[in-house]
């Protein structure tokens, strides 16, 4: 059997010898090789890039949800803080009306603001036009003039209960009466401050805005479609120091240069650190928004004037 076997495979070894000698048989051999190798070749290449493709990473949709929320309260924050005016002086006349304590009074006046340096409020007699008083906020003491008693009072901030309850300096205010956002520690607000801040889309008119602080909470409402700020509200609240808020109003947004001026501001102050626990509300309304700049920015007190406490400010802006 296996000398049959041997005889065979001798067989077939010198038949292929044979075949393999004629030019036309190679040709046709490598035509055959290149024929079994093709598919091999192509499956070594298929295997290779199965092997070095690299798997797609999945970013879990709670996580992709938190990036757009991120970037979308960003991008409204963004929209808030453009919104402040280019204008380094704001004023114009104005309708002022008080109340409180019993009183109702409204008076013509005169709302002058330089940026940094002055805010200015002044109230007239009607029809005369004489001033009754004044009251100026700078950057290093409150000024409040009456003139009808020849009196004033001058103090620095941490004099003024209300205020000092508030965490209100002056840059704080300009802040408030210029429209804008304010971080109780910042003369002024930049870009790299907005991620402080957290944003509430609420799906209806306004987006809440808040910023919370020791004993302190800010919140403020932004028109949802073009960031305008339409009230901003200030609580203070400590157990062994009562009470504080502040509620600030914007409406009439007039052009000023290439933005847009609230023309009406209604702020009311209330607090338990003040006698009798008061309640103030001062309503402001431009008749015009001009940026005039003749104009002096420090009042000199005449010498004839009795300085009094700052203890009772809101007792002395009614009795104006």
């Amino acid at each position: 059997m296996m000398e049959k076997k041997t005889t065979i495979t001798t067989r077939a070894l010198n038949g292929l010898q044979r075949i393999t000698s004629s030019k036309s048989t190679k040709r046709m051999a490598s035509m055959a090789l290149a024929v079994i190798l093709t598919p091999l070749i192509w499956t070594s290449c298929k295997t290779k890039t199965v092997v070095t493709t690299t798997p797609t990473t999945t970013v879990p949709k709670a996580a992709r949800d938190r990036e757009v929320l991120a970037n979308n309260q960003m991008n409204f924050m963004q929209r808030v803080h453009s919104n402040q005016v280019y204008a380094t002086n704001i004023v114009g006349s104005i309708s002022l009306n008080v109340k409180g304590a019993g009183k109702d009074i409204t008076v013509p006046g005169q709302l002058r603001m330089r940026k940094d340096e002055v805010i200015r409020l002044q109230a007239f007699v009607p029809l005369l036009g004489t001033e009754v008083g004044r009251i100026e906020f700078t950057p290093e003491y409150v000024l409040i003039v009456d003139r009808i008693h020849k009196e004033y009072i001058k103090a620095d901030y941490n004099q003024m209960d209300f205020l000092k309850k508030n965490g209100l300096n002056f840059y704080s205010l300009q802040a408030l009466f210029w429209n804008q956002l304010l971080l109780p520690d910042r003369p002024r607000i930049t870009e790299a401050d907005l991620n402080q801040f957290s944003v509430t889309f609420s799906g209806g008119q306004n987006n809440p805005i808040t910023y919370q602080t020791g004993n302190f909470n800010y919140a403020w409402l932004a028109d949802a479609n073009n960031g305008r700020i339409q009230q901003t509200d200030i609580n203070y609240q400590a157990p062994n120091h009562g009470a504080s808020k502040l509620v600030w109003k914007y409406t009439d947004f007039r052009a000023l240069g290439v933005k847009m001026f609230p023309a009406s501001q209604v702020f009311t102050m209330s607090s338990s650190a003040v006698k009798g626990g008061q309640t103030l509300q001062v309503s402001i309304n431009m008749n015009e928004i001009k940026t005039d700049d003749k104009w002096e920015t420090q009042t000199t007190v005449s010498p004839k004037y009795k300085r009094v406490k700052a203890q009772d400010v809101f007792s002395k802006i009614l009795s104006m």
